[in-house]
Protein backbone atom coordinates (compact mmCIF):
# COMPACT_ATOMS: atom_id res chain seq x y z
CA UNK A 1 0.00 0.00 0.00
CA UNK A 2 2.78 2.41 0.83
CA UNK A 3 4.42 1.84 -2.55
CA UNK A 4 1.19 2.70 -4.35
CA UNK A 5 0.46 5.82 -2.33
CA UNK A 6 2.74 8.24 -4.25
CA UNK A 7 1.27 7.11 -7.58
CA UNK A 8 -2.27 7.51 -6.24
CA UNK A 9 -1.49 10.96 -4.88
CA UNK A 10 0.00 11.96 -8.23
CA UNK A 11 -3.09 10.75 -10.07
CA UNK A 12 -5.35 12.60 -7.65
CA UNK A 13 -3.47 15.81 -8.47
CA UNK A 14 -3.84 15.06 -12.18
CA UNK A 15 -7.59 14.62 -11.70
CA UNK A 16 -7.83 17.94 -9.86
CA UNK A 17 -5.84 19.62 -12.64
CA UNK A 18 -8.12 18.21 -15.36
CA UNK A 19 -11.20 19.25 -13.42
CA UNK A 20 -9.93 22.83 -13.20
CA UNK A 21 -9.11 22.87 -16.92
CA UNK A 22 -12.62 21.59 -17.64
CA UNK A 23 -14.20 24.42 -15.65
CA UNK A 24 -14.76 22.56 -12.39
CA UNK A 25 -16.78 19.55 -13.54
CA UNK A 26 -16.61 16.67 -16.01
CA UNK A 27 -17.51 13.04 -16.52
CA UNK A 28 -15.57 10.02 -15.23
CA UNK A 29 -15.08 8.71 -18.78
CA UNK A 30 -13.53 12.01 -19.87
CA UNK A 31 -11.03 11.89 -16.98
CA UNK A 32 -10.15 8.28 -17.75
CA UNK A 33 -9.49 9.15 -21.38
CA UNK A 34 -7.39 12.19 -20.51
CA UNK A 35 -5.25 10.24 -18.00
CA UNK A 36 -5.04 7.01 -19.99
CA UNK A 37 -6.46 4.85 -17.21
CA UNK A 38 -9.63 2.86 -16.62
CA UNK A 39 -12.91 4.33 -15.38
CA UNK A 40 -12.57 2.20 -12.25
CA UNK A 41 -9.16 3.72 -11.49
CA UNK A 42 -10.62 7.20 -11.79
CA UNK A 43 -13.57 6.29 -9.55
CA UNK A 44 -11.17 4.92 -6.93
CA UNK A 45 -9.18 8.16 -6.90
CA UNK A 46 -12.34 10.26 -6.87
CA UNK A 47 -13.50 8.34 -3.80
CA UNK A 48 -10.22 9.24 -2.09
CA UNK A 49 -10.55 12.90 -3.11
CA UNK A 50 -14.12 13.00 -1.85
CA UNK A 51 -12.97 11.64 1.51
CA UNK A 52 -10.66 14.67 1.67
CA UNK A 53 -13.57 17.00 0.74
CA UNK A 54 -11.76 18.07 -2.43
CA UNK A 55 -14.41 16.85 -4.88
CA UNK A 56 -18.02 15.73 -4.83
CA UNK A 57 -19.54 12.95 -6.90
CA UNK A 58 -22.72 13.83 -8.79
CA UNK A 59 -24.88 11.88 -11.21
CA UNK A 60 -22.74 11.27 -14.28
CA UNK A 61 -19.66 13.11 -13.12
CA UNK A 62 -17.65 14.87 -10.44
CA UNK A 63 -17.39 18.47 -9.18
CA UNK A 64 -14.51 20.34 -7.62
CA UNK A 65 -15.28 21.18 -4.00
CA UNK A 66 -14.25 24.79 -4.62
CA UNK A 67 -17.06 25.07 -7.15
CA UNK A 68 -19.82 23.73 -4.92
CA UNK A 69 -20.90 27.27 -4.07
CA UNK A 70 -21.43 28.03 -7.77
CA UNK A 71 -25.02 26.88 -7.68
CA UNK A 72 -27.67 28.50 -9.79
CA UNK A 73 -30.38 30.64 -8.22
CA UNK A 74 -34.04 29.54 -8.46
CA UNK A 75 -35.71 30.45 -11.74
CA UNK A 76 -37.89 33.28 -10.42
CA UNK A 77 -34.89 34.84 -8.65
CA UNK A 78 -32.94 34.72 -11.92
CA UNK A 79 -35.83 36.39 -13.76
CA UNK A 80 -35.40 39.38 -11.42
CA UNK A 81 -31.61 39.61 -11.83
CA UNK A 82 -30.40 42.12 -14.47
CA UNK A 83 -33.92 42.25 -15.88
CA UNK A 84 -33.26 45.39 -17.94
CA UNK A 85 -30.23 43.87 -19.63
CA UNK A 86 -32.08 40.62 -20.33
CA UNK A 87 -34.91 42.54 -21.98
CA UNK A 88 -32.36 44.29 -24.18
CA UNK A 89 -30.88 40.97 -25.28
CA UNK A 90 -34.34 39.57 -25.92
CA UNK A 91 -35.33 42.59 -28.01
CA UNK A 92 -32.18 42.26 -30.12
CA UNK A 93 -32.89 38.57 -30.71
CA UNK A 94 -36.49 39.39 -31.70
CA UNK A 95 -35.09 41.74 -34.37
CA UNK A 96 -33.14 38.83 -35.85
CA UNK A 97 -36.09 36.41 -35.94
CA UNK A 98 -38.65 36.72 -38.74
CA UNK A 99 -42.24 35.55 -38.85
CA UNK A 100 -42.33 31.89 -39.84
CA UNK A 101 -38.83 31.09 -38.56
CA UNK A 102 -38.03 27.93 -36.61
CA UNK A 103 -36.06 28.00 -33.39
CA UNK A 104 -35.13 26.16 -30.22
CA UNK A 105 -35.27 28.03 -26.90
CA UNK A 106 -33.75 26.61 -23.71
CA UNK A 107 -34.86 26.94 -20.08
CA UNK A 108 -32.71 29.96 -19.15
CA UNK A 109 -34.31 33.07 -17.68
CA UNK A 110 -32.97 35.12 -20.61
CA UNK A 111 -34.66 32.70 -23.00
CA UNK A 112 -37.90 33.31 -21.09
CA UNK A 113 -37.47 37.02 -21.78
CA UNK A 114 -36.78 36.14 -25.42
CA UNK A 115 -40.10 34.29 -25.61
CA UNK A 116 -41.85 37.40 -24.27
CA UNK A 117 -40.12 39.54 -26.90
CA UNK A 118 -41.35 37.16 -29.63
CA UNK A 119 -45.02 37.33 -28.61
CA UNK A 120 -45.92 39.58 -31.55
CA UNK A 121 -44.27 37.32 -34.13
CA UNK A 122 -46.45 35.08 -36.26
CA UNK A 123 -46.21 31.50 -37.51
CA UNK A 124 -43.18 30.63 -35.40
CA UNK A 125 -42.06 26.99 -35.20
CA UNK A 126 -40.76 26.67 -31.65
CA UNK A 127 -39.04 23.68 -30.02
CA UNK A 128 -38.34 23.98 -26.31
CA UNK A 129 -37.86 22.11 -23.06
CA UNK A 130 -39.05 25.13 -21.07
CA UNK A 131 -42.60 25.15 -19.74
CA UNK A 132 -42.36 28.95 -19.45
CA UNK A 133 -41.37 29.38 -23.09
CA UNK A 134 -44.03 26.95 -24.27
CA UNK A 135 -46.84 28.64 -22.34
CA UNK A 136 -45.71 32.10 -23.55
CA UNK A 137 -45.74 31.28 -27.26
CA UNK A 138 -48.29 28.47 -27.64
CA UNK A 139 -51.84 29.16 -28.92
CA UNK A 140 -50.77 32.56 -30.21
CA UNK A 141 -50.43 34.08 -33.71
CA UNK A 142 -50.64 30.70 -35.40
CA UNK A 143 -47.41 29.53 -33.76
CA UNK A 144 -46.55 25.85 -33.55
CA UNK A 145 -44.88 24.92 -30.28
CA UNK A 146 -43.28 21.53 -29.58
CA UNK A 147 -42.49 20.73 -25.94
CA UNK A 148 -39.88 18.08 -25.11
CA UNK A 149 -41.00 15.14 -23.02
CA UNK A 150 -39.16 13.92 -19.96
CA UNK A 151 -39.07 14.66 -16.25
CA UNK A 152 -40.28 18.17 -15.46
CA UNK A 153 -38.04 19.84 -12.88
CA UNK A 154 -39.77 21.67 -10.05
CA UNK A 155 -37.32 24.56 -9.67
CA UNK A 156 -37.28 25.80 -13.29
CA UNK A 157 -40.05 24.03 -15.22
CA UNK A 158 -37.56 22.38 -17.57
CA UNK A 159 -37.92 18.92 -19.12
CA UNK A 160 -34.80 16.77 -19.12
CA UNK A 161 -33.62 13.21 -19.45
CA UNK A 162 -33.19 10.77 -22.33
CA UNK A 163 -36.77 11.27 -23.53
CA UNK A 164 -36.18 15.01 -23.89
CA UNK A 165 -32.91 14.46 -25.77
CA UNK A 166 -34.54 11.91 -28.10
CA UNK A 167 -37.29 14.43 -28.80
CA UNK A 168 -34.81 17.20 -29.67
CA UNK A 169 -33.02 14.88 -32.12
CA UNK A 170 -36.15 14.78 -34.30
CA UNK A 171 -35.91 18.47 -35.27
CA UNK A 172 -33.77 20.70 -37.45
CA UNK A 173 -34.31 24.41 -36.85
CA UNK A 174 -32.92 27.69 -38.17
CA UNK A 175 -31.89 29.03 -34.76
CA UNK A 176 -30.98 27.52 -31.40
CA UNK A 177 -31.02 30.03 -28.55
CA UNK A 178 -29.20 29.31 -25.30
CA UNK A 179 -28.49 31.03 -22.00
CA UNK A 180 -25.07 30.79 -20.33
CA UNK A 181 -24.26 30.38 -16.66
CA UNK A 182 -20.85 32.05 -16.96
CA UNK A 183 -18.32 33.15 -19.57
CA UNK A 184 -14.59 33.62 -19.16
CA UNK A 185 -11.58 33.73 -21.45
CA UNK A 186 -9.91 30.55 -20.15
CA UNK A 187 -12.82 28.11 -20.40
CA UNK A 188 -15.40 29.92 -22.52
CA UNK A 189 -19.12 29.25 -22.02
CA UNK A 190 -20.23 27.34 -18.93
CA UNK A 191 -23.44 26.02 -17.38
CA UNK A 192 -24.60 24.95 -13.93
CA UNK A 193 -26.12 21.60 -14.83
CA UNK A 194 -24.94 18.47 -16.67
CA UNK A 195 -28.41 17.75 -18.02
CA UNK A 196 -28.58 21.23 -19.53
CA UNK A 197 -25.17 20.71 -21.15
CA UNK A 198 -26.23 17.37 -22.64
CA UNK A 199 -29.41 18.83 -24.12
CA UNK A 200 -27.57 21.92 -25.39
CA UNK A 201 -25.14 19.67 -27.22
CA UNK A 202 -27.96 17.93 -29.06
CA UNK A 203 -29.90 21.11 -29.85
CA UNK A 204 -26.79 22.90 -31.14
CA UNK A 205 -26.12 20.12 -33.64
CA UNK A 206 -29.61 20.57 -35.09
CA UNK A 207 -29.60 24.31 -35.79
CA UNK A 208 -28.23 26.39 -38.63
CA UNK A 209 -27.33 29.31 -36.33
CA UNK A 210 -26.51 28.93 -32.63
CA UNK A 211 -27.03 32.03 -30.46
CA UNK A 212 -26.05 32.62 -26.83
CA UNK A 213 -27.88 35.29 -24.82
CA UNK A 214 -25.75 36.41 -21.87
CA UNK A 215 -25.75 39.68 -19.95
CA UNK A 216 -22.46 41.18 -18.82
CA UNK A 217 -22.91 39.91 -15.24
CA UNK A 218 -21.86 36.49 -16.61
CA UNK A 219 -18.43 37.75 -17.75
CA UNK A 220 -15.32 36.68 -15.88
CA UNK A 221 -17.12 34.11 -13.74
CA UNK A 222 -17.16 30.32 -13.61
CA UNK A 223 -19.86 27.68 -13.46
CA UNK A 224 -19.37 23.95 -12.77
CA UNK A 225 -20.00 22.63 -16.30
CA UNK A 226 -17.69 23.55 -19.17
CA UNK A 227 -19.20 23.28 -22.65
CA UNK A 228 -16.83 21.04 -24.57
CA UNK A 229 -17.00 22.66 -28.01
CA UNK A 230 -16.99 26.46 -27.84
CA UNK A 231 -17.03 26.57 -31.65
CA UNK A 232 -20.54 25.10 -31.59
CA UNK A 233 -21.82 28.68 -31.12
CA UNK A 234 -22.10 31.34 -33.82
CA UNK A 235 -23.30 34.50 -32.07
CA UNK A 236 -23.11 36.02 -28.59
CA UNK A 237 -25.67 38.74 -27.84
CA UNK A 238 -24.85 40.89 -24.83
CA UNK A 239 -25.38 44.49 -23.70
CA UNK A 240 -21.87 45.58 -22.63
CA UNK A 241 -18.54 44.96 -24.40
CA UNK A 242 -16.68 42.08 -22.74
CA UNK A 243 -13.02 42.22 -21.77
CA UNK A 244 -10.31 42.00 -24.39
CA UNK A 245 -9.53 38.46 -23.25
CA UNK A 246 -13.12 37.28 -23.73
CA UNK A 247 -13.30 39.10 -27.08
CA UNK A 248 -10.15 37.24 -28.14
CA UNK A 249 -11.70 33.93 -27.07
CA UNK A 250 -14.77 34.69 -29.17
CA UNK A 251 -12.61 35.55 -32.17
CA UNK A 252 -10.58 32.36 -31.85
CA UNK A 253 -13.83 30.36 -32.00
CA UNK A 254 -15.28 32.50 -34.82
CA UNK A 255 -18.18 33.68 -32.64
CA UNK A 256 -19.73 36.99 -33.68
CA UNK A 257 -20.36 39.54 -30.93
CA UNK A 258 -23.65 41.46 -31.19
CA UNK A 259 -24.27 44.39 -28.86
CA UNK A 260 -27.91 44.74 -27.83
CA UNK A 261 -27.70 48.27 -26.46
CA UNK A 262 -25.92 49.84 -29.46
CA UNK A 263 -26.95 47.47 -32.24
CA UNK A 264 -23.30 47.07 -33.18
CA UNK A 265 -21.62 43.86 -34.31
CA UNK A 266 -17.93 42.87 -34.03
Amino acid sequence: MQLNAPRSNHREQEILKELRLAGGSCRVGFLAQRLGVSDETVRRNIKALQAKSQVRKVHGGVLLAEDLTLTEQPFQARMSENATAKRQLAAKLAEMINDGDSLFLDIGSTSAYAAQALRNHHNLYVVTNSLTVASTLASRNNNRVFFAGGELREHDGGAFGQDAIAFIRRFNVQYAVFSAGAINSEVGFMLHDLQEADLLHEAAKRAQTRIVLADSAKFGHRAPIAIADQASFDILITETPPSDAITTMLGQNEISLVMAATGGEH
